[in-house]
């Protein structure tokens, strides 16, 4: 399994930058899983410099940013026809006041990845949660250290689709009622809040009682409500459908949302895919049966 690797520059500009947080907490399954890393230039040279990964065969170097090194890893999330050439999604550590985080080639690179379904990872969470879900896919046993993120029953999850990933969203909550169940609270935006109460009360959840609470819908603020309780700590995952393909009058609540979650990096959970969330959701089923 390859994936891409980049980090803004706060994320890699002292010790204890968000990038070494990520790797001292994973190095073992990184290793373990023989993951590739196909890291942008300066963020490839910063590991390097903080003897990250020593003599690990799979962090390869690309060009840096400026030089087309991120335009190669859009590319190769796509898939190019030569061996080697396509990678199986992308870990971004996004800083959401560096201008480059918005650059086309970035844009691009989490488009292409929620268009081929492929993870599309942007907070140091969201990278020790898809390590953890890797090493059980894998058969590894549970690392106690990734137990927090595992903690459902003490966390908020928001649900949130857009209008076409709707059915996505309803199939993927009845599929996996039991395991979302298990959240402190769920919350989502309007249309969605409601569709999915009714799934609930039809499974028979209590009547009188919301599965989910519901906020404002998208086009009315209900992006903004929830980036609010993310900054606040108080929403620790969210599930969030995008449909890549539609432009959205309220482009900028989506993106406010995302810029919460990686504001707080170490501790908002965000998976933007269904094939993505259904795999997160295999793992944490599996781990709940053997840790």
């Amino acid at each position: 399994m390859r994936l891409g690797l980049a980090a803004n520059q706060l994320h890699h500009s002292h010790d204890d930058a968000a990038l070494f947080r990520w790797l001292r907490a994973c190095e073992a399954g990184i290793r373990e899983l023989d993951l590739g890393l196909h890291a942008v230039g300066r963020t490839h040279d910063a590991v390097a410099r903080a003897g990250c990964l020593a003599g690990h065969p799979g962090l390869r170097r690309y060009p840096n940013g400026r030089e087309g090194g991120l335009m190669k890893l859009v590319a190769e999330v796509v898939g190019l026809p030569e061996p080697g050439r396509t990678l199986d999604g992308a870990i971004y550590l996004i800083d959401p006041v560096d201008p480059s985080s918005i650059f086309p080639e970035a844009v691009a690179l989490k488009r292409q990845c929620v268009i081929h379904g492929k993870p599309f990872i942007s907070t140091v969470a969201s990278a020790r949660d898809w390590i953890e879900m890797e090493r059980i896919h894998a058969g590894l046993a549970p690392d106690p250290g990734a137990d927090g993120l595992h903690a459902l029953e003490t966390q908020t999850l928001a649900l949130i689709a857009h209008d076409a990933m709707k059915p996505q969203m309803l199939a993927y909550a009845a599929e996996h009622f039991g395991l979302l169940s298990r959240f402190a609270r769920r919350i989502a935006t309007g249309t969605t809040g409601q569709r999915l109460n009714e799934l609930a009360w039809s499974r028979g959840w209590p009547r009188q009682r919301a599965w989910v609470d519901r906020y404002q819908s998208g086009p009315m603020g209900g992006d903004a409500q929830i980036a609010d309780l993310v900054l606040e700590r108080r929403c620790q995952r969210a599930i969030f459908f995008e449909d890549p393909h539609v432009a959205r009058q309220h482009e900028a609540d989506i993106q406010l949302l995302e810029r919460a979650v990686t504001t707080v990096t170490d501790e908002a959970v965000c998976m933007t895919s269904p094939r993505v969330a259904a795999r997160w959701a295999e793992a944490a089923g599996r781990r709940a049966r053997t840790g």
